[in-house]
């Protein structure tokens, strides 16, 4: 509730009813308000975007704005200050073209609180959450301990008070909290669509989930603004999650969301082990595994994906560079508003075919939506206009192509954008103590447009584990997924280990060359999208069966990124080029 004073010395109330309006908007004869904002997404579900401004006619000669837009004004002199509002006070407040479209199904909306009335829904909605609520705080681990701190009043004196919504977060049998964005990922492979951080209510958030205000500082100046993925920072959570029910929830709906959260979140003990429980969240990803003969693991395949979330080529040999292997993801695409261009923005970007012949010198890309190939020279041209850019935190330094480039891309994924190219960059990432968020600066280097390692390499036996366990869970009439190592985007494949031995691979040598691990790689929904009939196809699998088993401190984990060792150097300090091949040894060390 907002107020404001007059000269007179009265007030004037203004209500937010954006969320009361849901399913019990306020009684204005029992709170004579002067403005009442209300939201009709949150009233019917649909459309987004659109509200209104309700005003009493003593208050709307209040209403004086310092600026005017398309549609509220009938004259204007640009060159003097004269402006005519149009006279109509709804005509006035209008900002812009409205979303008259959307307007006309208001009517419907409308059409069913009717029909349903509000008295009703707000007895539904009530019934709902509050059995939801009590189902949730019944959740425990196996150590009795809680699963969910909802936030709120008490809502056991009196549940008919209580909203639709339902604020809360998840916590471990260890007292850890689950990350919002973890339970978002998880959620939208479960098919249920809820909304997560702050809410726009950065009061109500610091209150609750108790950070301070030396902790709202230290998380900005940490890195974390709004919308980021920073859910968890220094042991708090950093937002929350909300649930809410409408008129069209059902206890069905509700049932399949409390079986999520049993499902994803609880933990249970697992197995008898020697007369004790075993605990499956406190057991290691990896196998444990015996000392093999390492010379059994060799490299598979290699594949270079020269153009960011673009299709790779498969090579016999390839040679590495300070940044890992020579011109892979050395080039990306950039949308109109600068934003990175990737398949889970543009799947249309997984048709473009790409191949580099090294001893021509050219880059060549093929797409189904162009008639012509297109041909690139790998020199460089110093004439294309440079310029530093920002991709996901590192600075760039990159070269543009002409505009017959950048056309032949926006016909190929049918959007406007840049075809640009790393000419180098200041910073690379790298362990220390373990610790992969510290940055090396090495100015011989250039990182490429990856997003943590250099190289990403999948093991065959790990990809094969995956797919028996894919088999079983699609065992019941359901159409059968199958997953290769292709579709995790990988540089190298190994084959002759055991089932995620990866997991435990410090370092490594292939040939002459020598690779640190940075970890597991935490997979996203790009590696559910699969081509299929010239279509893109977008699935839950095998995203859904990874998050049943190889969930981490919040991450899906699947194959491990590794950074090339690039210090070693030959006579008269000249970098050694070496090459990575098909069938070389693949020794690893823990």
């Amino acid at each position: 509730m907002h107020t404001a004073v007059l000269d007179k010395g009265q007030w004037m109330v203004l209500i937010d009813a954006a969320k009361g309006c849901a399913t019990e908007p306020p009684n204005l004869t029992l709170y004579p308000a002067d403005f009442v904002v209300c939201s009709f997404y949150k009233i019917f579900g649909y459309p987004t975007g659109l509200g209104a401004l309700i005003v009493k006619n003593e208050a709307a000669s209040l209403l004086n704005k310092t600026y005017f837009s398309g549609g509220t004004v009938a004259a204007s002199i640009a060159d003097i200050d004269f402006v005519q509002k149009r006279k109509g006070i709804e005509q006035t407040l209008e900002d812009g073209t409205i979303s008259f479209l959307s307007i006309s199904s208001l009517r419907y909306g409308f059409k069913i609180i009717d029909i349903l009335t509000i008295s009703a829904i707000a007895r539904h909605t009530a019934s709902l959450a509050t059995y939801v609520r009590n189902k949730m705080l019944e959740l425990k681990h196996s150590n009795e301990k809680n699963v969910c701190i909802i936030y709120g009043q008490d809502f056991k004196a009196n549940y008919l008070k209580m909203g639709p919504s339902i604020t809360f977060n998840l916590k471990r049998e260890d007292g850890t909290w689950f990350g919002y964005r973890e339970v978002e990922k998880l959620a939208s492979l479960s098919g249920i669509h809820l909304r997560t951080g702050c809410f726009c209510n950065p009061g109500a958030c610091a209150k609750y989930v108790g950070l301070s205000h030396s902790d709202l500082v230290s998380n900005f100046e940490a890195g974390h603004v709004c919308w980021d993925d920073n859910d968890v920072i220094n042991g708090k959570p950093t937002g929350a999650v909300r649930i809410s029910f409408g008129y069209m929830s059902t206890y069905e709906d509700a049932e399949e969301f409390l079986k999520f959260l049993q499902s994803s979140f609880v933990s249970k003990p697992a197995e008898l082990n020697n007369g004790y429980m075993v605990n499956m969240n406190t057991l290691s990803l990896v196998d444990d595994w015996c000392q093999q003969a390492i010379s059994d693991i060799r490299l598979k395949s290699i594949t270079i994906y020269p153009v960011k979330s673009c299709q790779g080529f498969s090579v016999q040999s390839w040679p590495l560079t300070t940044g890992g292997l020579k011109y892979d993801r050395e080039w990306l695409l950039q949308g109109s508003g600068g934003e990175v261009l990737t398949q889970k923005k543009v799947p249309e970007l997984s048709s473009i075919c790409t191949l580099i012949d090294l001893k021509l010198g050219k880059l060549f890309l093929e797409s189904p939506k162009c008639k012509d190939k297109l041909q690139i020279s790998l020199l460089k041209n110093l004439t294309h206009l440079s310029a530093e850019v920002d991709v996901y935190g590192q600075r760039y330094e990159v070269q543009s192509y002409g505009e017959n480039v950048n056309s032949w891309f926006s016909e190929a994924i049918g959007r406007p954008c840049t075809f640009m190219r790393c000419s180098s960059s200041k910073y690379r990432s790298c362990v220390t103590n373990g610790n992969r968020d510290h940055l090396c600066r090495d100015t011989r280097s250039k990182l490429s447009f990856v997003n943590e390692g250099q190289l990403l390499l999948v093991s065959e036996e790990s990809t094969s584990d995956l797919n028996s366990r894919l088999s079983l869970s699609n065992g019941n009439g359901k159409q059968q997924v199958f997953a290769d190592a292709m579709r995790f985007r990988p540089n190298i494949v190994v084959s002759g280990s055991t089932p995620y031995n990866e997991d435990n691979w410090k370092r490594l040598h292939i040939g002459d060359a020598y690779f640190t691990s940075m970890g597991g790689c935490n997979r996203c929904q790009m590696i559910n999208l699969y081509q299929s009939s010239g279509q893109v196809i977008k699935s839950k699998e095998p995203l859904a069966t990874l998050a049943s088993y190889r969930r981490k401190h919040g991450k899906i984990l699947f194959g491990v990124l590794l950074n090339y060792e690039d210090d070693m150097e030959g006579e008269d300090d000249a970098i050694v080029e070496r090459w990575l091949k098909v069938g070389q040894e693949v020794y690893p060390s823990t």
